[in-house]
């Protein structure tokens, strides 16, 4: 749950600032330290709650796409004219799952979606995008989607604007300590490529046979007919981009 906390009073007590603020409509008390600022604990307080303000938005947008999902890839089976079992048989997943994904009653791990996309000759940057709306060169943090994953808990957001003619995606992800993700080597995605740019954190990846530890700052080009195996075995989060490349070589 976030925390959300509004500083309600201040006074000072013995030189010492004191703040009585509410935090998930609890009320707190707290004093700050001797020859602390009192403008210089409100900001603090002032910081906490924008935090608190972009988490709440970000739980907004995860929720509302969640429920978005089945109806999107039954959209995308009937617009190429595909049965459950059609798309079974593409993607190696059985007709029960499909069915149940598409009436909103199962959550599809990372790996499952990606397989069912390539089926439907998409990709998951393209399927977690917002085709109908109208084009806007501009992607602004809080209308952009969030999706995480319910096996591993890895958050991937949807960063580059939608239905702009680029054939670039871009994609924002954090890969929480222990999760491994295997993205099986898919025919439907020859020729696409993407390229992993890691901002903080390790990461062990694997790109068909060679197995790479990337570091803060490493960039690793990757082609997605290959298998891909995401891993971090270290004790802190990974922040990465990904750069996908829809041309086909």
């Amino acid at each position: 749950m976030a925390v959300f906390s509004t500083v309600v009073a201040t006074a000072t007590i013995s030189g010492r600032a004191m703040f009585r603020c509410r935090q998930n409509g609890m009320r707190q008390i707290y004093l700050a330290g001797d020859n602390v600022a009192v403008d210089s604990t409100i900001r603090t307080f002032n910081s906490l709650i924008m935090e608190s303000l972009e988490t709440l938005e970000t739980l907004e947008t995860f929720e509302t796409f969640e429920t978005d999902i089945g109806e999107r890839m039954k959209a995308l089976r009937l617009a190429q004219s595909m049965t459950l079992d059609d798309l079974s048989g593409r993607a190696g997943v059985s007709r029960a799952m499909i069915s149940r994904i598409e009436r909103g009653e199962a959550s599809p791990t990372a790996q499952l979606l990606s397989r069912l996309c390539s089926a439907l000759g998409t990709t998951l940057s393209r399927f977690f995008a917002t085709s109908e709306e109208a084009e806007n060169p501009l992607s602004r943090r809080a209308q952009q989607r969030v999706w995480r994953d319910p096996e591993t808990g890895y958050l991937r957001r949807s960063v580059s604007p939608d239905n702009v003619g680029s054939p670039v995606d871009i994609v924002e992800v954090e890969f929480p300590p222990g999760a491994r993700v295997v993205f099986e080597q898919q025919q439907f995605d020859a020729g696409l490529t993407q390229h992993l740019w890691l901002f903080a954190g390790k990461l062990t990846m694997t790109a068909g046979e060679e197995t790479h530890v990337l570091e803060a700052g490493d960039c690793l080009f990757m082609r997605l007919a290959e298998a891909h195996i995401f891993h971090n075995p270290h004790g802190e989060p990974a922040r990465y981009a990904i750069i996908l490349n829809r041309s086909k070589a």
